[in-house]
């Protein structure tokens, strides 16, 4: 039986010649052999040559029809998949160790299209963000669990909005072996976090924000020292326990909406021999607590912004620049004479040039002056494909602010 085939259109022939790895559905001419969703099909050109252009998964009810696997012509085989976890894992080596945690697979920058696999120490947690990867996602499990025979367990945390675009549900639970510990403890950097891998973010921890955390608290090591640091929309802490194990700061208020998390950054803290204030912990909203601290008149010596995801279609990226722009505002009326401002943006829609022209903004408004010291983003466990610019999705600015 002949392989399903899909016909690429003439003139987008050479946009996908680019190895970009999404196939949109208004660039398929035609559809032979009658594939199932999840289906691997073969991409060709439409001309009579049918020239063999590359192979991936299929879904007729997704914008993105084919999400792209090889441009070889080579077989999708268990040796294929175990192939590119090898290439993946290797990698990683400089972030291997001992309770390490680092992102393993990131799913199209390692030529693994929708899958996401995370380490904390001896477990692994998978994301299947597509119908192919869920489909597979059993197999691929006892794939990772037979090259990493020292992992003790597999756990998916596919709960993400994304797959409602593939019409899959969030799908959570043990996949293959042992099942996490409530909290699993890692080491990053010499700071012990307690990981939640059940209900965290993500999967569990803002792993992409390794070394931005070590660069803050460098930075304020040698031109802030003993500073006053507001960290908002903290959640467990990362940055406030980095900042304060480096002896760069004095004090961190930890801003978050979410009493849990917050509840989990008491306990890094004390993980690391830390002293738990109670006026170190805040549970509120961060736009209005911004607000109320610039009538009170308090100000800070550094401010770190790194909201959740404000854009998550183009129809919010308007509303979502308004958020950027709004708290960065804050931030700058809230900073004292050459404080510094840690700000973020991990809503993928919003470009990095975007993302500083809202800074730009906020600065104009509040009358300050500003210096970008260092362009910050997601570490080297999370690389970014040249030929996939989406997967560049985290952007920073630590700026020095007059």
């Amino acid at each position: 039986m002949s392989e399903p085939t899909i016909r690429i259109r003439a003139e987008r022939a050479k946009t996908f010649s680019r190895r970009h790895p999404w196939l949109f559905s208004g660039a398929v001419q035609a559809v032979e052999g009658a594939p199932h969703d999840g289906d691997i099909v073969a991409l060709r050109s439409a001309d009579p040559s049918a020239v063999f252009l590359g192979r991936g998964y299929w879904h007729s009810r997704s914008q993105i029809a084919v999400h792209m696997l090889t441009w070889q012509d080579e077989p999708i085989t268990p040796a294929f998949w175990r192939d590119r976890f090898l290439r993946a894992h290797q990698l990683r080596q400089p972030f291997a160790a001992p309770q390490a945690a680092f992102r393993l697979i990131n799913a199209e920058s390692d030529g693994l299209s929708g899958l996401i696999v995370d380490r904390y120490g001896d477990w692994l947690v998978l994301q299947a963000l597509t119908l192919g990867i869920d489909q597979r996602k059993a197999e691929l499990a006892a794939l990772l669990a037979e090259l990493f025979p020292e992992v003790r367990g597999i756990y998916e945390r596919s709960d993400v909005d994304i797959r409602e675009k593939e019409g899959l549900p969030p799908s959570v639970g043990v996949l293959l072996g042992e099942p996490p510990p409530p909290l699993i403890e890692i080491v990053e950097e010499g700071c012990r976090y307690a990981v939640d891998v059940y209900h965290g973010h993500k999967t569990g921890f803002y792993l992409d924000q390794r070394e931005n955390r070590a660069a803050l608290a460098a930075h304020l090591a040698r031109h802030v020292p003993n500073a006053d640091v507001l960290n908002c929309f903290a959640y467990t802490g990362g940055f406030s326990v980095a900042a304060l194990k480096a002896g760069s700061a004095a004090h961190v208020l930890n801003l978050e909406a979410s009493a849990d998390a917050l509840s989990l950054a008491r306990r890094n803290y004390a993980l690391n021999g830390l002293p738990t204030p109670e006026d170190a912990f805040l549970c509120g909203d961060v736009f209005q607590v911004l607000r109320q601290f610039r009538t009170q008149g308090r100000q800070f010596d550094c401010i770190v912004l790194d909201p959740p995801k404000f854009a998550h279609s183009q129809r919010q990226i308007e509303r979502a620049t308004r958020g950027y722009k709004d708290i960065n505002l804050l931030a700058f009326q809230l900073l004292k004479r050459n404080g510094c401002l840690a700000t973020f943006s991990c809503s993928g829609l919003v470009t990095a040039d975007l993302f500083q022209k809202v800074v730009f903004g906020a600065l104009e408004d509040s009358g300050r002056e500003a210096q970008i010291i260092q362009r910050l983003t997601a570490g080297g466990d999370h690389p970014v494909a040249l030929t996939f610019p989406e997967g560049f999705y985290l952007k920073g600015l630590l700026c020095r602010v007059g």
